[in-house]
C-alpha cells in the first residue's frame, strides 16, 4: 500500500475529485486505482477565502511497485507505515506486580500495557470512580462545594477528562504510538474519525464512557484498581553501595503496599505529592510553565475571522486558534488549550483557591470559544533555588484570585477593554461569561504578576490585528489559569527511572514529560515498556 500526502482539495470538493486526483498525482489510470481510504484530513484557512482540505490517502494500485519507483525520490509518495502496535518486551509470568499511582491518560495507558503483558497492574488514585468524580464536580460548579479528593484534578480520568479531549501534540513518534493510543480510544467508544482526522477531540461526556470501558478491559487482564486511595509516603531502601531503591508504599489511613517497581502518573496538580517526594529525597527539578487566564470570545466571531463566508461549514466545524507575541519585557505571551465552543471551568483542587481552566464536548457547539491566555514562567528568573517554589508561585495567586472572585469560588473577571485601560470592572457586556459557580467582575490586574499583566497589555493588540474581533472590549477575561502544566520534573534517566531512585519511574505531566492527553498516553506506554524490560522482559 502507498501513502500519497499533501494532496489538496478546494473545500467544496465533489466525493468524485477525491480518486480523480489520486490519480493525476500518481500519474495512473482510473482502472489502475483498486481502493484509497484516508489516513488523515486537515484543512488549510490561511486565506479564509480559498479554504482547502489537505488530505493523506492510502492506495492499493495494480502495480505498486512501478508506482514506487517512479515516485523514488519524492517523499510524499512512500509505503504506508506499519502503524500497528506489538509488545516490545515479555516480562517474567510470575514477577512482582507493578503499582501505577494515577488514573489519568498517563497511568491508563501504562496500567494498560502491564495489563495486556500480563502483568496484572495495581492501579492507585487518591478520586473516586468517573461517575462519582463527575457528580462532586458539579458540586463545585454548581453549588460551590468543593471535595480536595475528588474534582477536575483528582480521580478516574485525570485533568484531561473535564477538557477539550484533545488527541494531537507535537511530540515526535517514529513507532505511531500515537496510532496505539487512538485506536484504544476508538475501541472504548471514541468516534471512528479521530483515527482521520488531523485535529481529532472527543468531549468530556465520551471520555467519562471510554475511561469506564478501559477501566473494564484492564480488570478483565487481571488489573486491580483502588479508588480513594493516596500515597502518603515512600518506603526507600538504601544499600551499603548508597543505591535507593523503592520497597513500597504508605497508603492514607495507613496501609502499607509492597512495590518495588511504581509508574509515578500524578497529574499536574498533586502539590502534596510533591511536596512529599521532595522530603524522602526523590531527585526533582523546577521546570517552566505560566501563567494567565481564560479568554471568551463568542464562537461566531472566531469563526468569521478564521473562515468567513465558510463560518459553519460542518466539515470545518468551530473555528481554532494558535496565536504567540513576543513581548518588548523578554515575556512570550500565547494561547493556550483552546477550546472551541465550549465552557471555562472552575478547575481548583485545593480550599480558598481558584484556578480556571477549559472544556467542550464533542460537538463543539456552545456559544463561547475560549482559551488560556498565559505568559511563560522561568524558574531561573522567577523563582529560582527552591524546586518547589513554582507550586507556591502557583498557589500564591490563586489565593489572590479567590479573594477578588468574593471568596466563594466565583472568579474574578474583566472586560478586555478595561483591562488594557487599567481600570477595575464593575460590570460586563455583549459577552457572556461561562465560568460556574459564577464571575466576579473587577481587576485581573491584582490577581497576576506584573509582568504578566504587562505582557498581556502589549499582546492582545497584537492578536486584535491577526485575528479581527479578538481584543473587542466586551470580551470576557477570567482569572486564573495556573495549570498549564506542572511546574516540576521528577528527573529521569534512559531507563525511564528516577535518577536517584531504582524502581520509580516518573511519567506523563505531573512528572514533567507530557503535555497533554495524548503525550500523556503515549508517555504511559513509553515507562510500561520500560518498567517490562526492568523485569528482564525480552
Amino acid at each position: 500500500m502507498i501513502r500519497l500526502t499533501e494532496l489538496t482539495l478546494p473545500l467544496h470538493h465533489p466525493d468524485e475529485a477525491l480518486p480523480a486526483a489520486i490519480c493525476k498525482r500518481l500519474r495512473i489510470t482510473p482502472r489502475d486505482l483498486v481502493r484509497h481510504a484516508v489516513a488523515r484530513r486537515a484543512h488549510d484557512a490561511r486565506d479564509k477565502t480559498r479554504i482547502t482540505l489537505v488530505y493523506s490517502v492510502d492506495v492499493n494500485v495494480k502495480d505498486e511497485a512501478a508506482v514506487l519507483a517512479r515516485f523514488r525520490k519524492d517523499r510524499q509518495v512512500e509505503r504506508t507505515p506499519d502503524t500497528s502496535y506489538r509488545i516490545v518486551a515479555r516480562p517474567p509470568a510470575h514477577g512482582p506486580r507493578p503499582v501505577v499511582i494515577g488514573a489519568g491518560p498517563c497511568g491508563l495507558f501504562a496500567a494498560l500495557i502491564l495489563a495486556q503483558m500480563g502483568l496484572r497492574p495495581i492501579i492507585l488514585d487518591r478520586g473516586k470512580v468517573v461517575r462519582e468524580r463527575t457528580k462532586d464536580t458539579w458540586g463545585l460548579w454548581r453549588r460551590s462545594v468543593l471535595d480536595p479528593e475528588s474534582n477536575v484534578q483528582f480521580g478516574e480520568g485525570g485533568a484531561g477528562t473535564f477538557s477539550d479531549g484533545k488527541l494531537y501534540s507535537r511530540i515526535k513518534d517514529q513507532r505511531h504510538l500515537d496510532r496505539k493510543v487512538l485506536t484504544e480510544f476508538v475501541k472504548a467508544g471514541a468516534p471512528a474519525d479521530i483515527l482521520t482526522e488531523a485535529h481529532p477531540h472527543i468531549g468530556t461526556f465520551r471520555l467519562v464512557t471510554m475511561v469506564e470501558s478501559m477501566r473494564a478491559t484492564i480488570e478483565g487482564l487481571g488489573g486491580e484498581y483502588r479508588f480513594s486511595t493516596r500515597v502518603d509516603g515512600l518506603d526507600i531502601a538504601t544499600d551499603a553501595a548508597g543505591q535507593r531503591r523503592v520497597r513500597g508504599l504508605h497508603l492514607n489511613g495507613g496501609d502499607y503496599l509492597e512495590a518495588s517497581h511504581v509508574v509515578l502518573a500524578i497529574g499536574h496538580s498533586a502539590r502534596d505529592s510533591f511536596a512529599m517526594l521532595h522530603a524522602v529525597g526523590v531527585h526533582v527539578e523546577a521546570k517552566p510553565f505560566s501563567i494567565g487566564v481564560r479568554i471568551e470570545h463568542p464562537q461566531s466571531w472566531i469563526d468569521r475571522s478564521r473562515f468567513g463566508a465558510d463560518a459553519g461549514n460542518p466539515i470545518l466545524g468551530a473555528a481554532e486558534y494558535h496565536i504567540a507575541h513576543h513581548c518588548s519585557n523578554g515575556r512570550t505571551v500565547y494561547s493556550f488549550c483552546m477550546c472551541p465552543g465550549g465552557t471555562v471551568v472552575a478547575a481548583t483542587s485545593e480550599a480558598g483557591r481558584v484556578a480556571t481552566n477549559g472544556m467542550s464536548q464533542y460537538s463543539r457547539n456552545e456559544r463561547n470559544a475560549n482559551s488560556g491566555l498565559v505568559v511563560a514562567i522561568d524558574p531561573e528568573r522567577d523563582f529560582p533555588g527552591d524546586p518547589l517554589a513554582g507550586i507556591a508561585l502557583q498557589r500564591h495567586w490563586e489565593e489572590r484570585a479567590f479573594v477578588a472572585g468574593g471568596s466563594s469560588y466565583k472568579a474574578p473577571a474583566q472586560r478586555l477593554g478595561d483591562f488594557l485601560a487599567g481600570r477595575p470592572s464593575t460590570s460586563l457586556g455583549v459577552v457572556t461569561p461561562s465560568y460556574q459557580p459564577g464571575v466576579t467582575p473587577t481587576d485581573l490586574a491584582e490577581c497576576l504578576p506584573d509582568f504578566a499583566v504587562a505582557a498581556m497589555r502589549e499582546a492582545l493588540p497584537v492578536f486584535g490585528r491577526q485575528i479581527p474581533g479578538y481584543d473587542h472590549p466586551d470580551v470576557v477575561m477570567t482569572g486564573v489559569e495556573t495549570r498549564t502544566s506542572s511546574p516540576v520534573r521528577f528527573t529521569r534517566g534512559d531507563d525511564f527511572q528516577s535518577l536517584n531512585t531504582t524502581g520509580l519511574f516518573p511519567a506523563g505531566e505531573g512528572a514533567g514529560y507530557a503535555g497533554g492527553i495524548l503525550s500523556a498516553a503515549v508517555d504511559g506506554i513509553k515507562v510500561a515498556e520500560a518498567l517490562a524490560a526492568s523485569l528482564g522482559g525480552a
